[in-house]
């Protein structure tokens, strides 16, 4: 009996905050199929429907953060700041914060209380080069379901068993996981947006656009020219990030009057940090980076 006890004492709780969200939900059908109490939290009567819907109890979010030892904070960056004003002060002491997206932290609009513990985790998502074999991997481009993934993390707090537990909860969370690697608030800001969104996303809706004009303004039938794109994406992508194949001369020539035609010659300040600073201030709606 005593073993039993101590078992359950040392289940963790964790609350979702926002759990009827497109994230909330991700990570919480996860989290249900894990060994941590979880508690559910969302605001809005649409929401709450939809996790009672889902056979789950809700649980005020008062309640929630006062129980829990994770809080994940599956809200929006832009109402972030005020959500935390309201949740943190209500935390027992050596509560992990987690937040999904590094944006809010890096400008610093998260509550701040010394003895709680802050950490943010964003999934990688699957890797196109991901080796596939089950149609429900094909199926799962965004990860958490059947594709696994990587995850990129950010604690500063120093303290090792805080970060062992919020590394516990990613890998359930986002998984199937292959591993988190752990970094610091500035280089997961600099990954998430600068790398994937202002750069990698961008050129994808670039590809869009160029293939729509491809379809609409000079008429290739629209068959013929994505299959063309998609397969040449594939092509280009290993060729250039895994040095599968050289580009024939003639396509390098190409490829550099795309560059002088298409890419600026000051592309690369976006990696500065006032560039940085200029694009998460547009992307929370906020006028400064208060740190």
């Amino acid at each position: 009996m005593a073993t039993e006890i101590q078992t359950q004492a040392d289940v963790k709780t964790v609350a979702v905050i926002g759990a009827a969200g497109k994230m909330g939900q991700r990570v919480s059908n996860n989290l249900v199929e894990s060994d941590f109490r979880v508690l559910f939290s969302e605001a809005s009567p649409k929401g709450q429907e939809l996790i009672r819907d889902l056979g789950r109890e809700l649980t005020g979010s008062a309640d929630a953060v006062a129980e829990a030892d994770v809080v994940i904070l599956a809200v929006p960056d832009v109402v972030l700041g005020k959500v935390s004003e309201e949740l943190v002060p209500l935390m027992k002491p050596d509560t992990v914060v987690l937040t999904l997206d590094p944006a809010a932290a890096y400008a610093g609009l998260l509550f701040n209380r010394e003895d709680i513990h802050y950490a943010c985790a964003h999934p990688c998502h699957p890797s196109v080069f991901l080796e596939r074999t089950t149609k429900e991997e094909w199926q799962d481009t965004f990860g958490g379901i059947a594709a696994p993934q990587e995850v990129v993390a950010a604690y500063e707090g120093g303290d090792e068993a805080k970060q062992e537990l919020a590394d516990s909860v990613i890998r359930v969370m986002y998984a199937p996981v292959v591993d988190v690697h752990w970094v610091t608030v500035k280089q997961l800001a600099v990954l998430e947006p600068t790398l994937v969104e202002t750069i990698a996303c961008m050129v994808g809706a670039l590809l869009t656009e160029a293939l729509h004009e491809t379809v609409h303004t000079v008429g290739v039938p629209e068959k013929a020219a994505r299959a063309m794109l998609l397969g040449h994406t594939q092509v280009a992508l290993a060729n250039t990030l895994k040095g599968s194949n050289p580009f024939s001369d003639a396509c390098l020539i190409a490829m550099d009057y795309g560059r002088e035609s298409i890419v600026r010659d000051d592309w690369k300040k976006v990696f500065e940090d006032d560039e940085l600073d200029k694009v998460i201030t547009r992307m929370l709606k906020i006028k400064e980076i208060k740190r």
